[in-house]
């Protein structure tokens, strides 16, 4: 996790960053958008401290390692393109060197004897061992043939030192990656490998691009299938999910809907299938049942706080609880008192900080009072991004939703339309009975 901590940055009268506050959870890659000239690489070096900001500072976690793309194609030509690589994780690289002057060293001392053990240790912790093989099989990924792993970057030309370059980003699983236009001198093989190795990347990456790791996709769906104690609730379930999609999912089964939800949120398996979110999808998911989110005997304050950037304290937390309803003394209620509407608005007030661009709702409305509803309303309405949620609401549904996708034992009824033409149209009545009939 990284976070920008009330950011400011001006150049003479130009204004670039005013009061930036701003927290990347891991698991997401975000990407950095803009008009050329607003700041996104300046942004991108305060982040990794290569730039003092006028105010405010960058907050890592304890013991995090980030790792830039870095874009001096000569800092390293002395170097071999394999070290290169390596060096992306300096500790490890340090380490590697002082381990190799030890032992190379003609009058080695008990000394040097207990020091080389103390580096062995460390060594072997980081997987010092497999390093030569993972900056390998990277370089051979992004198209550096084996035959120029063992060359001095000096003689590589410009379109492969950037390659080289961005593999030492890659290498070593860094705890945060910046990004600045890692796509420039990518084949379309390298770049679509790329968007995989970020698609599967499980720490916080955030990118400034113009090409497809950027995020064109929303949510690919591909023959997801489930059964559960027996019964089959997904069957070769395919989908895909475009930009300001707000899609009502439909169907008789509201535990396939649920089975649905917790696939795509990552908190189940699928039988068969797979699922993909693109890389700079950030998804938060509200469950039906989140009892498990209050076992704990907290107070709305401390429980707010869990979620919240880490230099936030009890002032954010009750201005923050005060939008959300609970004001006043409200906000030391225990979580063991709360009614099942207060847990809804708990559950949403953390999906809310988390400012994902994709929402999942499993029945948001459940035990929400009309005031709730007609807020939660309003706000997905302005939302203006991706709303993936089922509802028995029927008026709450049909003032959100874009598009309608209804799951039924024997396939699925996809349909780019509002939830009142969805309910009359004649054409997708058909095509449900036809559905049925398969069934039978």
């Amino acid at each position: 996790m990284i976070c920008a901590n009330n950011i400011a940055l001006a150049y003479g009268k130009q204004v670039l960053f005013k009061d930036v506050n701003i927290m990347f959870k891991p698991g997401n890659c975000y990407g950095l958008i803009g008009a050329n000239g607003a700041g996104k690489s300046t942004f991108l070096k305060i982040l990794a401290k290569e730039i003092e900001p006028d105010a405010g500072d960058i907050s890592v976690g304890p013991k995090e390692r980030i790792a830039v793309l870095r874009q001096d194609h000569f800092a390293f030509d002395t170097h071999r393109v394999l070290d290169t690589v390596i060096m992306g994780h300096e500790k490890l690289y340090s380490i590697m060197a002082e381990r190799e002057a030890l032992y190379a060293k003609p009058d080695f001392s008990n000394e040097d004897g207990l020091r080389s053990g103390e580096l062995e240790i460390e060594f072997e912790e980081m997987n010092g061992y497999d390093a030569e093989s993972e900056a390998a099989v990277l370089l051979k990924n992004l198209g550096i043939s084996e035959n120029l792993h063992g060359r001095k970057m000096k003689e590589l030309e410009g379109g492969e030192k950037v390659r080289v370059l961005l593999a030492q980003a890659l290498f070593g699983n860094p705890d945060v990656l910046l990004l600045d236009e890692p796509t420039n001198n990518l084949d379309i093989l390298s770049i679509a490998w790329l968007e995989d190795f970020l698609f599967r990347f499980k720490n916080t990456v955030i990118v400034v691009s113009q090409e497809r790791p950027c995020g064109n996709i929303i949510l690919e769906v591909e023959g997801l299938s489930k059964t559960i104690d027996g019964e089959k609730l997904l069957d070769n379930v395919s989908f895909t999910v475009n930009k300001k999609d707000k899609i009502a999912f439909m169907g008789n089964n509201s535990l396939a809907k649920t089975t649905l939800f917790q696939i795509i949120a990552g908190e189940m398996e699928p039988d068969n299938g797979s699922y993909r979110w693109g890389t700079t999808i950030s998804h938060s998911y509200f469950p039906k049942e989140h009892q498990g989110y209050f076992n704990r005997n907290l107070n709305l304050i401390e429980w707010l706080l869990q979620f919240a950037p880490p230099k936030e304290g009890e002032s954010f937390a009750r201005t923050f609880l005060g939008r959300m309803l609970f004001s006043g003394e409200d906000a030391l209620k225990t979580t063991d008192v709360l009614s099942g509407g207060e847990k809804v608005r708990c559950m949403l007030s953390r999906m809310m900080l988390a400012q994902s661009n994709a929402l999942i709702l499993d029945e948001p409305t459940n035990h929400l009072d009309l005031e709730s509803i007609t807020a939660l309303n309003n706000s997905l309405i302005d939302f203006p991004e991706v709303v993936l949620f089922t509802s028995h609401d029927h008026e709450f549904v049909n003032t959100v939703v874009n598009r309608v996708i209804e799951l039924t034992p024997t396939g699925i009824i996809d349909r780019l339309m509002t939830f009142e033409a969805y309910v009359e149209s004649a054409e997708v009545a058909k095509t449900r009975e036809l559905l049925v009939k398969k069934a039978a």
